[in-house]
């Protein structure tokens, strides 16, 4: 009997070569060049649909409120309180609740209406949109 050495190579079996490490190395590297950007534009067009969702609800919300309480709401926090909305929802591009800026016109919505407060709402964020407008102006 002949005792083998484990961890000896066979004659003929190799590994990778340096050469064959770097080809795989740059694939990989173009592969992500290709997938990064896509990825991340998916992303923002994601977050801006949110945004456009969550503003038309708060807008739903104030003009509900306006019309059953014949007053603006004064805050917006009179939305959630008020049962209109459930929770006040995360501005997607800054990642909080309270950045929402809550917009009064000083005007009468309803003939009924008493007193005037706020009628629009805005994202809080600054950036820059697909569209190319900032998102505080939607």
């Amino acid at each position: 009997m002949v005792a083998t050495n484990p961890t000896r190579k066979r004659d003929g079996e190799q590994g990778f070569t340096l050469i064959e490490l770097m080809i795989v190395m740059v694939i990989i590297g173009v592969l992500a060049s290709i997938a990064i950007p896509s990825y991340v534009a998916n992303v923002k067009r994601a977050k801006e649909a949110v945004l456009r969702e969550d503003l038309h609800v708060m807008r739903n919300g104030i003009d509900s409120y306006t019309y059953d309480k014949q007053k603006a709401p004064q805050s917006l926090d009179d939305l959630v309180q008020g049962g209109y909305l459930k929770a006040m929802p995360k501005d997607p591009f800054t990642q909080r609740a309270d950045t929402w800026q809550a917009v009064e016109s000083g005007s009468l919505t309803t003939v009924d209406q008493t007193e005037p407060g706020i009628d629009d709402v805005h994202s809080g964020s600054q950036e820059v949109s697909t569209e190319g407008t900032t998102y505080n102006t939607w």
